[in-house]
């Protein structure tokens, strides 16, 4: 991560203008090989189509979309969400998913500043337990050395984008909800 990198919320209008962006960085990764639900290749209409429908689910209120970026309103480097909207018998909880990090921004901590900032935007949003999944040995070992807790994998849960099977590891984590909640 470098001086101008900045981690942050954008909201549903942003997102939508950003869809261009965002499809990059989604396409980016699953041509790399990571088993984020799309198979390769991934056409960029369907790409723009599922980032339209992130934008939708902010609008509403059921998700949170973080970005990392090249200074303010710079290049989109790596996003993750937070999946706010549960059933009624689970308002505690939300789910991180789609940690994504272009390939040519990794190794320079913008996985670990995303998933610090989603968690800022769990206890925001008041949530006590957080759960996600990952395909990716190197995402295990930064949600371990993050205080997540592996629960377990299941053989052959999800498709690589090229087909193969793989393993699908599943994590939670407990945080504190902020003061006067």
């Amino acid at each position: 991560m470098t001086d101008r990198t900045i981690i942050r919320a954008v909201a549903a209008d942003e997102a939508r203008a950003r869809v261009p962006e965002l499809a990059d960085v989604l396409v980016d990764c699953v041509e790399g090989g990571a088993s984020v639900s799309f198979m390769a290749p991934l056409a960029r209409a369907t790409a723009e189509a599922f980032w339209r429908g992130v934008a939708d689910g902010v609008a509403a209120g059921e998700r949170c979309l973080v970005v990392a970026e090249e200074g303010a309103g710079g290049r989109i480097l790596g996003t993750v969400q937070l999946v706010i909207g549960q059933p009624e018998n689970q308002p505690h909880r939300a789910d991180v998913s789609k940690m994504l990090v272009s390939r040519h921004a990794r190794r320079r901590g913008l996985g670990l500043a995303l998933m610090r900032a989603v968690e800022d935007a769990a206890r925001a949003a008041g949530k006590t337990l957080l759960v996600l999944d990952t395909a990716s040995p190197d995402a295990e070992r930064l949600y371990g050395r993050s205080g997540w807790v592996r629960v377990g994998s299941i053989p052959g849960y999800a498709l690589l984008p090229d087909g193969r099977p793989c393993d699908t590891t599943f994590f939670f984590k407990r945080i504190e909800a902020p003061s006067g909640r």
